[in-house]
């Protein structure tokens, strides 16, 4: 009984691992080469507010059919600065941010039963400072990661074209978008999921890069790599890539961040705060590997990979097995062929396979009414089985009834006629 048990809840944990699919939330993008003092990182913000009116009211007759929106593109020294009060301050990092571009969407979409407000926010960042040490010959170079998980808290103001845009609050656009709502809310806990920051990356940084995959790329250093033409940034070196996000056992089950509560105006409604889990890549020209310096993550990177190496992500599955199944399915692939061909040499000349066609025989079918016959037929093997699956049509056929004509010559005349 105990093991149906257990195995009951390792197969739901494996359900629920492949079954979570993580969006949005926060996203970061990093690339970058080591031999580089400026780096590009990408980070993207998203989440939706529902507010729900299942039953109606005041409030939902006012927000269905509304459709607002707020886009706009612009650099921010404002973000610039806030975010490296972050790094020093809090993150203890290096790092610092010396340019910051904003892209800024927010929507607003009343419907039946509910509105919706989607909020997103993607900050290109110029990254210095985080290249820590570089190469030399006995050492790798060493790179700063504790910038990774950047929030900036309260509101960050943004003037464009004359006209003053909190972002990161999302309250801040219901204001605008929805006056009735924003009134509606004041003072109740759906306020407070309301004034919950946009720009949060902690799950980032809260996810330690040893429990990142790890994958590694020798392209660039293969004999023939030449011959295909590489690019410049991918031509003579490794690439190392690191990716967070992934719902598993070994990083843990990442399920989507809900805060939902309720407020009464003319009745009561429910707002939920929707954002899927964080995830991250970064890519680093070299073979890179994960050390701790003085209580901080960092990646140490070479240009080639440790001699012996044979590893191709966090389970170290050597590579030599995956080549050596490759192998083998090419193998197994040459087999079948030689087989089939020579099947193929061995049946030529014999002629037709399958039924031989002098054994057929035809049969007419379809006798119509009245004698009519159609130009049907069909085909039957000339053996002693056919009586056992013959043709219905084989059978007799009903015939129209045809009406008796008189024998008499003679007239017939009316029904109580006589001579005069």
């Amino acid at each position: 009984m105990s093991r149906v048990i257990i195995l009951t809840s390792f197969l739901a944990v494996i359900m629920l691992t492949f079954t979570v699919v993580p969006a949005f939330g926060a996203q970061m993008e990093f690339r970058m080469l080591p031999e580089e003092q400026n780096a590009t990182a990408t980070i993207k913000f998203q989440r939706t507010i529902f507010l729900e009116y299942d039953e109606g009211g005041k409030l939902a007759d006012e927000l269905r059919g509304q459709k607002t929106s707020t886009v706009f593109s612009t650099t921010s020294d404002e973000i610039r600065d806030r975010i490296n009060y972050f790094l020093k301050n809090t993150a203890n990092s290096d790092a610092v941010v010396t340019n910051v571009n904003l892209d800024y969407d927010a929507q607003l979409t009343g419907r039946g039963l509910n509105t919706s407000i989607d909020y997103k926010i993607i900050l290109t960042i110029d990254l210095q400072g985080h290249l820590i040490r570089e190469y030399s010959t006995n050492s790798p170079a060493l790179i700063d990661m504790d910038w990774r998980g950047i929030v900036v808290s309260g509101p960050i103001d943004i003037s464009v074209k004359g006209i003053n845009n909190e972002i990161n609050l999302p309250i801040s656009y219901i204001s605008k978008a929805a006056p009735s709502l924003y009134s509606a809310v004041q003072g109740s806990e759906a306020e407070a999921i309301l004034n919950y920051p946009l720009m949060d990356a902690s799950g980032i940084k809260a996810q330690p890069l040893g429990n990142w995959h790890f994958l590694f790329d020798p392209t660039g250093i293969n004999v023939d790599a030449g011959t295909y033409g590489l690019s410049e940034e991918l031509a003579g070196r490794v690439w190392s890539s690191y990716t967070m996000g992934e719902s598993s056992l070994r990083e843990g089950i990442q399920i989507e961040k809900v805060n939902e509560a309720t407020f009464t105006a003319d009745k009561v409604y429910t707002i939920r705060a929707i954002e899927s889990a964080d995830s991250a890549n970064v890519h680093i020209g070299g073979f890179a590997s994960v050390d701790v310096l003085q209580n901080s993550e960092v990646f140490g990177v070479s240009p080639t990979p440790p001699e012996g190496f044979a590893t191709t992500a966090t389970g170290e599955f050597p590579v030599m097995i995956i080549y050596g199944m490759a192998g083998m399915a090419a193998i197994g692939g040459i087999g079948v062929f030689i087989i089939s061909e020579r099947k193929r040499k061995k049946d030529e000349g014999q002629g037709q396979s399958g039924i031989d066609p002098s054994r057929l025989r035809a049969a007419s079918t379809s006798t119509g009414s009245g004698g009519y016959k159609t130009n049907r037929g069909e085909s039957y093997l000339d053996d002693e089985t056919y009586e056992k699956t013959r043709s219905v049509y084989d059978q007799p056929q009903v015939e129209e009834k045809k009406d008796e004509q008189p024998t008499s010559s003679k007239g017939s005349m009316p029904k109580g006629w006589k001579p005069e």
